[in-house]
């Protein structure tokens, strides 16, 4: 049977994990502090973009002899313990740094010192643990569906008839917020909107189910999606150094949660500012200022690249002509039909591209 059957694949990532789980307990509790203190300087290094980053491995690990058949203390020798990865070229060739220590791991992996291949094998297993369980803030449990049926991401929360709509919060419905502490009194607890709870991190909730603002300012709602963004990021790389890190639960349950909640703010942000966009032409155009021409950039969700992309057409050529609405339907139509042919698009950001067009199209038809 060929390892591209999903479930085979799944039960060999499953087996992998189980194995370096139970291998890693099985290490001294000091050999486990030290692997964990190198994973978080490694993690760090990785997720901050650094362009080089210095390790080392444990001067001993538990690891099974094939002459003995029963595991043993194995040491390492001193000059077999420390390693670099990247560097000030791999920078220059923009050779991302945990490119070049996964290769840097698998080598290690490969060498005939079992001891040296083992602690490496741990040290690679520390790294994502750390960048699953410590780097990435804990949510709530959530259950998305797809907004439709040709959707493949389930973004829309499922109400929860049992969920209490009440004042009365509980510690993570509420969040702490910084700089509005008095003396004698603890952390001033805001809770969040009844919508927002139904998200694995309410605190990253911009946009309510009507796609009004929830965030202080558009630059929050911003700021709030380059966070979720830079949460899935952390995934990304975690999974591209140990693939196996997929069968863990706390990163199927991070991964699950996050992603729903980051296609549906992105998209709702999306929305917010192509309204906000018709809204800027509407009032130049009654202040006349929109008579030497007008070309328009749309943001949009990629639900692919998990970014807020932005597609650029031309309504009225730069000159003196006057602008008229029609002008903006026509040039939205012509944008739908390239649109439409795009293969480049998934096809549920290329429904959510098209919706965004039809905003304008509705706007200026009845303007």
């Amino acid at each position: 049977m060929s390892e591209t059957n999903p479930k085979l694949l799944s039960d060999r990532l499953s087996e992998e994990y189980e194995r370096l789980q139970a291998l890693f307990a099985a290490q001294p509790a000091i050999i486990q502090r030290f692997l964990e203190a190198q994973a978080k300087q490694i993690a760090e290094a990785i997720v901050e973009g650094a362009s080089q980053v210095r390790f080392s491995l444990p001067d001993r690990v538990i690891c099974t002899l094939e002459q003995v058949d029963q595991p043993a203390i194995v040491t390492i020798p001193q000059n077999q313990r420390s390693y670099s990865s990247g560097g000030f070229i791999n920078r220059l060739r923009k050779i991302e740094l945990y490119k070049d220590l996964r290769h840097s791991f698998t080598e290690l992996e490969q060498s005939p010192d079992q001891a040296i291949s083992v602690a490496t094998g741990l040290l690679r297993h520390a790294t994502v643990l750390h960048m699953i369980y410590n780097m990435l803030p804990a949510g709530r449990s959530v259950v998305y569906k797809p907004a439709d049926e040709s959707e493949t991401i389930p973004s829309v929360p499922e109400a929860d008839a049992l969920e209490p709509e009440s004042a009365i919060t509980s510690a993570s419905d509420a969040i702490a917020e910084e700089g509005k502490k008095e003396e004698g009194r603890g952390d001033l607890l805001v809770p969040f909107v009844p919508y927002a709870r139904k998200f694995f991190l309410p605190q990253w909730v911009a946009f309510d189910e009507n796609g009004d603002l929830l965030a202080k300012s558009v630059e929050e709602a911003e700021a709030h999606v380059k966070s979720m963004q830079k949460f899935m990021q952390v995934l990304f790389l975690a999974v591209a150094l140990a693939p196996y890190i997929s069968a863990d639960k706390e990163y199927a349950a991070k991964r699950y949660g996050m992603l729903g909640q980051l296609v549906n703010q992105g998209r709702a942000l999306a929305v917010f500012q192509a309204k906000a966009i018709i809204a800027r032409i509407k009032e130049r155009a009654t202040s006349g200022n929109l008579n030497r021409g007008l070309s328009l950039s749309l943001p949009y969700f990629n639900d692919q690249a998990l970014r807020v992309d932005v597609t650029s057409f031309e309504v009225i050529p730069a000159g003196r002509i006057m602008f008229v609405p029609a002008f903006v339907v026509r040039a939205v139509q012509q944008e739908e039909v390239k649109v439409s042919q795009d293969t480049r698009y998934s096809s549920s950001t290329r429904k959510h591209l098209l919706h965004l067009l039809a905003l304008f199209q509705q706007a200026f038809e009845r303007a």
